[in-house]
């Protein structure tokens, strides 16, 4: 990635638009890491907030011609950018309503991108109402997601912010991990990965990619290895059991004797929940 944004093909785009457009300086590598393979392909992509339609006509360069570039705005005005070739839709991103509408029209897309009102029910909304509207392969990009810790204008940072609810989705995409026991809803089942980068969050959508997780091991022999994830407590009693009683520990029960005793005991815990807020005070400083 580059510091210097104006080295990328997307900020040329950018910069040669003929509407005016705002940007930041740092977004422009991140479009080149998520978007560069869509280019030159027959893709749908979506940006919601075309303000005066600048980056319509970035987007349009970037992608190519094979590429439907679709605008959607709450401004009446943005229906004028129709005349340049690009499909307007006028109406709110937080309305289920003009989704079901969009989507029943527009059918499936690869790629949606908001840069719209930037508040929590907004972004929040875009992603909810489109997650099953967006082929496999495809992505839902939000951006400007440095609103979910302002104060002024977003009421933020709250409980429902748009991050929170980012980080609800990193909770829900763990529950394919069978050790949970979770029942796996819409998200788990279509958000395949979560990227962030500063201000802009992308869920990546691949329902072949988010199946329930499964253990399985090789074809060579299975063998009890000391496991020494806590022999930094009391590791040379540990040491002594497992050379004394190692083979013993073949038996199911006395593994979960073992377990109990040190990897499971709550002394341990707090040793670690300790230094684990020394950590967390240093990140926050």
């Amino acid at each position: 990635m580059s510091r210097n944004p104006k080295k990328l093909p997307i900020y040329k785009f950018f910069n040669n638009s003929k509407k005016y457009s705002i940007k930041w300086n740092s977004y422009f590598q991140v479009y080149e890491k998520i978007f560069s393979s869509y280019r030159n392909k027959k893709i749908k992509f979506v940006e919601v907030g075309v303000a005066n339609g600048g980056s319509l006509f970035m987007w349009r360069k970037y992608f190519g011609k094979k590429a439907k570039i679709i605008g959607i705005d709450l401004n009446p005005n943005a229906k004028n950018l129709e005349k340049y070739g690009f499909k307007i839709y006028i109406g709110s991103q937080s309305d289920k309503s003009f989704w079901d509408k969009f989507f029943k029209k527009e059918g499936k897309i690869d790629l949606i991108l908001d840069d719209g009102g930037h508040k929590n029910l907004q972004q929040i909304s875009t992603v909810h109402y489109s997650l099953t509207n967006i082929n496999d392969g495809g992505k839902i990009v939000v951006e400007d997601t440095s609103t979910s810790y302002l104060k002024k204008e977003f009421n933020n940072p709250s409980k429902y912010s748009f991050i929170n609810f980012a980080k609800n989705i990193v909770d829900i995409i763990h529950y394919r991990s069978p050790l949970l026991g979770k029942t796996l809803n819409i998200y788990a089942k279509k958000i395949y990965q979560v990227e962030f980068f500063e201000s802009i969050t992308v869920f990546f959508i691949d329902s072949k990619k988010c199946f329930m997780n499964q253990e399985i091991s090789n074809k060579a022999k299975n063998e009890w290895a000391a496991d020494y994830r806590y022999n930094e407590y009391f590791g040379r009693i540990k040491d002594k059991l497992d050379k004394k009683y190692g083979k013993l520990n073949k038996r199911s029960f006395l593994r979960k004797l073992l377990r109990k005793l040190f990897y499971r005991n709550f002394l341990f815990n707090i040793i670690d929940n300790v230094k684990i807020r020394k950590i967390f005070r240093k990140i926050r400083n």
